[in-house]
C-alpha cells in the first residue's frame, strides 16, 4: 500500500522520519558506548587493552558527533529511548554463556561481534547523512566522510580483535 502526501504533509512526514531514524541511531550509539566501556574495562590487562581503549573513546566521539548532527538539524533527543538503550545493554549482560558464576571467554567474541554490528550501522548512518548534506550549513559532508572513514577503520580493527578472541576460544591449546 502506498501513501500519497501533499507537499506540506510530505515535508512533515520527512521530518518525522528523520527524527525517528536519528533517535534510533542514537539509541544504538548509546548502547554501543556502554558495550565499548564494558569491553575496555574487562580487558585492561590483556593485549587488547590499548585497542579497546581507543574504540571506547571513538564510540563516545561518534555518539557526540551524532548529537551534534541532531542539534544542527533541530532534531530533539528522545530521553525514553536513551533509558531503554541503557537498560537493554544492561539486560544483555544477563544472557547465558555456558557458565553460571563466572564470565565465559565466549563473551568477548559475542561482545566484539555486537560492537562490529554497531559500527557497521554507523557507517550506513554517516553515508546516508552525507547524501543529505546538500543544504548549506546544515550538515558538513566532509566531517561525515571523516566519520565514515574512521568507522571503516574501526570495523577492520574489531574484526582482527574478534578473530583473535575466537582463536582463543575455539582452537584447542597446543599439547605440551
Amino acid at each position: 500500500m502506498s501513501h500519497s502526501y501533499t507537499a506540506a504533509e510530505k515535508g512533515g512526514q520527512e521530518t518525522k522520519m528523520l527524527r525517528i531514524y536519528l533517535n534510533d541511531h542514537l539509541t544504538a550509539a548509546t548502547a554501543s558506548v556502554e558495550l565499548a566501556h564494558r569491553l575496555r574495562d574487562g580487558h585492561t590487562e590483556t593485549a587488547m587493552a590499548v585497542d579497546l581503549e581507543r574504540l571506547a573513546a571513538e564510540a563516545e566521539q561518534d555518539r557526540a558527533a551524532l548529537l551534534a548532527v541532531m542539534r544542527s538539524l533541530g532534531v530533539p533527543v528522545s530521553r525514553p529511548r536513551l533509558v531503554a538503550a541503557w537498560l537493554g545493554e544492561r539486560a544483555g549482560r544477563l544472557k547465558t554463556n555456558g557458565r553460571l558464576t563466572t564470565s565465559s571467554p565466549l563473551r568477548t567474541v559475542v561482545e566484539l561481534e555486537g560492537m562490529l554490528l554497531a559500527v557497521q550501522a554507523r557507517i550506513l548512518l554517516w553515508r546516508l547523512l552525507a547524501g543529505l548534506a546538500d543544504a548549506p550549513g546544515r550538515l558538513d559532508a566532509d566531517r561525515l566522510e571523516e566519520l565514515r572513514f574512521r568507522a571503516e577503520a574501526q570495523v577492520d580493527l574489531l574484526e582482527r580483535l574478534r578473530l583473535r578472541a575466537a582463536d582463543e576460544v575455539f582452537r584447542p591449546a597446543p599439547a605440551v
